[in-house]
């Protein structure tokens, strides 16, 4: 009789549990309080310029399930333009996810810090990938301008997916590379174009030819969970720099995760080869939300843009050939050579865009670097900014502080929360 009392009670709590998480997973969540910044501490003093521990903002993703939860994720850590390469000023900087929420109060409360981490789970570091297996051709310094070495699982982070079983996964500028971590931060897959030395799943070569600093930089998943969709930054050098002059050309890459097969889309940039495509979100399997920015602050001039985007009529480019370094062609020339009206002649089509939201309009937002965003439903759309760890280059390879115009204060990561149409 004790026995079936006690599991009488077990149940009772069980079932209490289960409800209260329910409870938290349909209660609406309140956005009143934001903007509001991450917490941060400071990373290290370089040249007497403070180098915050943030960053979180480069890409971002909701919880699966858990409504006011999110994951965020740095890039690979605080760096300057440094001779044919950059300055890592913190060179054992570790790529790393922060999982965070809206409390009850309203607040941004950090939940866990999850460090990214090579098959056996050693942390990785933001160094380059060696040649063959990922290189941009950038070599590393240290802060006192020292050649550092490389990482075989380096990343440089760009954007992130919360898959439902728990796993992430990441897209960066490397490679470009998309991998599949753990719910710990373990390498799980690498998945890279042809040609480049990692998995056995891979990518068409031609995504190879990604500028310096500007691979894929934005990474979904659609919502029935079969397909990886990945944005890269700008224009590619397809064949060459000196030849790929379409400049307002970019391209969209979807993966199926069973598969392995791969499709791409042409997307056409409002801006110039300077200008950014960042994260994307998807509205649904065929519908995203993507970013469009420039360089600039809101205030002197930023251009700082949410797209409703649609792949149901674009025209795949992938080719017959995956492994063609230059890709498809069109009248024997390479898609990033050719004009919008030679492609259009050729009966290639890019998605579709209309404009969701215009951020300095809509905010007065102020921050040059915005990269990551997440669609909470009713039209609404969180936003997020890359800081940079709150140090920019002074134009010698050294850092001095990230001042925001409007404010006079330093960058930092800041969650924000808009309507959209």
């Amino acid at each position: 009789m004790k026995k079936l009392l006690l599991s009488a009670l077990v149940m009772t709590v069980l079932l209490s549990c289960n409800k209260d998480d329910d409870n938290v997973n349909n209660q609406e969540v309140n956005y009143s309080k934001l903007p509001q910044e991450f917490p941060f501490s400071k990373m290290a003093t370089i040249n007497g310029v403070d180098v915050i521990n943030g960053g979180f903002g480069s890409g971002a993703a909701a919880h699966p399930s858990r409504k006011g939860e999110f994951y965020v994720i740095t890039d690979r850590g605080p760096n300057t333009d440094y001779l044919n390469g950059k300055k890592f000023l913190t060179p054992n900087f570790t790529p790393t996810i922060m999982h965070f929420k809206i409390n009850a109060e309203r607040n941004v409360e950090v939940i866990k810090y999850i460090k990214l981490k090579n098959p056996s789970g050693q942390p990785i570091t933001g160094l380059p990938n060696p040649v063959g297996m990922g290189s941009t051709g950038e070599v590393a310094y240290d802060a006192a301008g020292n050649v550092l070495g490389t990482d075989n699982y380096g990343l440089d982070s760009e954007s992130i997916v919360a898959a439902p079983d728990g796993t992430f996964w990441v897209s960066d500028e490397y490679g470009p590379h998309i991998v599949h971590y753990s719910a710990e931060g373990v390498e799980m897959e690498r998945i890279s174009p042809i040609g480049v030395n990692t998995g056995t799943k891979k990518l068409p070569a031609v995504l190879a030819k990604r500028r310096a600093n500007r691979g894929m930089e934005g990474l979904c998943m659609t919502p029935d969970g079969k397909t990886l969709v990945g944005t890269i930054q700008s224009m590619m050098l397809v064949p060459t720099k000196a030849l790929a002059t379409n400049t307002t050309l970019t391209r969209i890459v979807t993966f199926d995760i069973a598969t392995g097969q791969t499709k791409q889309y042409l997307y056409r940039q409002d801006g110039g080869a300077s200008d950014s495509v960042c994260d994307i979100t998807a509205l649904g399997n065929n519908e995203f939300l993507v970013i469009e920015r420039d360089g600039n602050f809101g205030t002197q001039g930023g251009i700082k843009k949410v797209y409703r985007i649609s792949l149901s009529s674009a025209t795949d480019v992938n080719g017959t050939d995956l492994a063609a370094v230059d890709g498809m062609k069109v009248n024997g020339k390479a898609l990033e050579q050719c004009t919008w009206d030679e492609l259009t002649n050729a009966g290639i089509k890019p998605v579709t865009k209309k404009l969701a939201v215009d951020l300095v309009a809509k905010l007065g937002y102020e921050h040059d670097k915005f990269e990551g965003i997440v669609y909470l439903g009713n039209n609404k759309l969180a936003v997020f900014n890359d800081d940079d760890f709150g140090v920019v280059d002074d134009g010698s390879g050294n850092p001095k502080a990230k001042i925001l115009p409007k404010t006079g204060k330093v960058d930092k990561g800041t969650m924000y929360v808009v309507d959209i149409q």
